[in-house]
């Protein structure tokens, strides 16, 4: 993976995650994402009660297939795999962490915050 495509992930960008409805049909929404590519992990923190989450849970244990996607002018990233629900208080407070860095804020307090941690399989982009 080269340097200006982990500078894209760097910059501040609004992404868009598609997770898949019980019936199969894709659910995309607008996120945050930040993307660790030595961990090969990208996060999404959301409300536990969120659609995104509730898809990801029925997948079961073994992780819903996903794909994050930011876009400016030209340039594109993506990043697929697989993605598993985590309410662990360490690893919701790295998410909020990384996000409050790449976003510039610090997201409000939300008692049934949980992240959505991928584990990266493929990554797409045209810089």
């Amino acid at each position: 993976m080269d340097e200006p495509y982990l500078a894209f992930w760097r910059e501040r960008h609004l992404c868009t995650l598609t997770t898949l409805r019980p019936d199969g049909s894709p659910h995309v929404v607008p996120v945050g994402v930040t993307y660790d590519a030595e961990a090969g992990l990208a996060r999404v923190i959301t409300s536990g009660t969120s659609a995104k989450a509730r898809h990801v849970r029925a997948a079961g244990p073994e992780g819903a297939r996903v794909a994050v996607c930011q876009v400016d002018g030209r340039r594109w990233a993506t990043l697929e795999g697989r993605a598993r629900v985590r309410t662990e208080p360490e690893r919701v407070a790295e998410a909020v962490r990384r996000y409050a860095d790449r976003y510039e804020r610090t997201p409000s307090p939300n008692p049934s915050r949980v992240v959505i941690e991928i584990e990266v399989e493929r990554t797409l982009g045209h810089g």
